[in-house]
């Protein structure tokens, strides 16, 4: 029987409008996603993406010289970039693809979090706390109904997310064209401001996902969508993490 979900958006590439659409319906209630099961499969994400992260982290702690770390940091990259797009398009791959995808972003975050430490002593603790507050502060808002994902809510985190992406993009282009982008990366009033603002959008997309998710459960989304939705949690929680290390630095350097 064809799921009749109503169209709910995420700014968040691994959830968005299209999640569930057209899915199948189990017939047994075995077989359908629940609420808990993807917050356990959320939860192994996050401690497979942790774990990865020990080994760039310990090699820079122990040599201090970041060509320890760069062949890891860019194999993350890239394969967390490949697999995220895998498990975008074809959802019945997130059960076997969501673990190795946790474990290349945790080698990337590993690498960037411990040259940063180096530098700054103690800053990848604040983001680490920072994050898991923020997360936990907003997932406490969404059930006491403080805040909604409403019509009006999602169309504007969805167009600033866009937005945010079009000036990342916009820079990486600019930069292979020896043009910066000083606005993004130093530590003036503007830059701190701009990265505040990135965050808070950051942050907002976990109330969508949240949203989504619930509408998922609700509507009884095949039980693989558990590990769907699992990844775009993490999808939002690393780039969470990631901004937030980003401000913290720049603050650091006033």
């Amino acid at each position: 029987m064809a799921n009749n979900l109503m169209p709910v958006k995420s700014g968040n590439p691994g959830l968005n409008d299209r999640t569930f659409r057209g899915l199948p319906r189990p017939a047994l209630e075995s077989e359908r996603m629940t609420l808990q099961g993807t917050i356990n499969k959320s939860f192994l994400a996050l401690i497979v993406l942790l774990a990865a992260a020990l080994w760039p982290w310990s090699q820079f702690m122990q040599t201090g010289d970041p060509a320890v770390v760069a062949p890891g940091v860019m194999i993350g990259a890239i394969g967390g970039l490949i697999l995220a797009l895998i498990i975008s398009f074809k959802a019945t791959t997130a059960p076997y693809l969501v673990l190795p995808y946790a474990a290349l972003e945790g080698l990337v975050l590993g690498g960037i979090s411990a040259m940063l430490e180096r530098r700054y002593p103690g800053i990848a603790m604040e983001a680490t706390a920072l994050t898991f507050g923020v997360l936990g502060a907003l997932l406490l808002a969404y059930k006491a109904r403080l805040i909604q994902a409403t019509a009006r809510f999602r169309s504007i985190v969805i167009g600033g997310t866009l937005a945010i992406a079009l000036v990342y993009l916009v820079s990486m282009v600019l930069n292979l064209f020896h043009v910066s982008t000083p606005f993004l990366y130093d530590a003036s009033p503007l830059s701190i401001g701009l990265s505040l603002v990135i965050v808070g959008f950051a942050a907002m997309n976990l109330v969508l996902d949240f949203d989504l998710i619930e509408s998922g459960v609700a509507q009884g989304a095949p039980r693989y969508m558990e590990w769907y939705g699992a990844f775009g949690l993490l999808v939002t929680l690393v780039w969470l993490y990631m901004e937030i290390l980003r401000l913290l630095s720049k603050v650091r350097q006033r």
